[in-house]
């Protein structure tokens, strides 16, 4: 069988991928990362739905690391939509310059407080329609803020999610959408909110773009990845 690799999404109705698994061996698969991995949560840094609304907006083509070290800064002089609305797009520029895209940013970040302010009281909204209402807020953005600070079971599919839905054959699709629809048709419902977490944690350190160390993979015996990669010689 031809070796397969989706280093980056490919276009859409061109993903290869192995058979879909079964819905037993689907949550099997997800039983075993909460196994390896069962307190899981994301890795940004924030105290509130606004913080973590703004640090997620940031996050777009950005490492968590990066964003977490950018918003130390802008989160003590603006930790609230009313102070980052009043400190303005190149106030906020100021901070996060060290993060990729930072010019629209800080500008999305001015502009979605500003509506916080105008529009919901200053309080960061629960229901989709109005998180992706606000400027630089999408799908993932308001699935990613709808399950961490409201509890919601959202699934928000990044780059590694969607990795590892086609791979390991857990949900296969050729768009982030429809990666999306079969995690959730597919996932127990009692295991969807915490899933996303155990799924991006496990394609950022274990199912890699490049080279997925299948060897230390607690749901190796699940996954349908038909070149599963070997221990690399000289490992302990």
């Amino acid at each position: 069988m031809p070796r397969i690799s989706l280093a980056a999404p490919p276009a859409a109705g061109q993903v290869p991928s192995p058979r879909p698994m079964s819905r037993a061996h689907a949550r099997r698969f997800i039983e075993a990362l909460a196994t390896a991995n069962p307190n899981a949560e994301t890795e940004l840094t924030y105290t509130d739905p606004f913080t973590l609304l703004v640090s997620v907006v940031l996050s777009a083509q950005a490492t968590d690391a990066s964003v977490n070290k950018a918003t130390v800064g802008l989160f003590a002089e603006a930790p609230d939509p009313q102070a980052m609305a009043g400190l303005g797009e190149e106030g906020i520029a100021r901070h996060i310059r060290s993060i990729g895209l930072w010019r629209a940013k800080a500008r999305n970040v001015a502009a979605l407080s500003a509506r916080l302010v105008a529009e919901h009281g200053g309080q960061v909204p629960s229901d989709r329609d109005s998180l992706e209402a606000l400027p630089g807020v999408g799908r993932k953005t308001a699935n990613v803020v709808m399950n961490v600070a409201f509890g919601e079971s959202t699934m928000a599919v990044d780059t590694h999610i969607f990795r590892i839905g086609n791979r390991t054959g857990l949900a296969p699709g050729g768009t982030p959408r429809a990666v999306e629809d079969q995690l959730v048709a597919r996932i127990p419902a009692d295991m969807l909110r915490p899933a996303h977490h155990w799924l991006i944690l496990h394609g950022r350190y274990v199912c890699k773009a490049r080279r997925p160390e299948c060897w230390r993979c607690a749901a190796a015996a699940w996954c349908r990845y038909p070149d599963k990669q070997g221990e690399p010689a000289g490992k302990a």
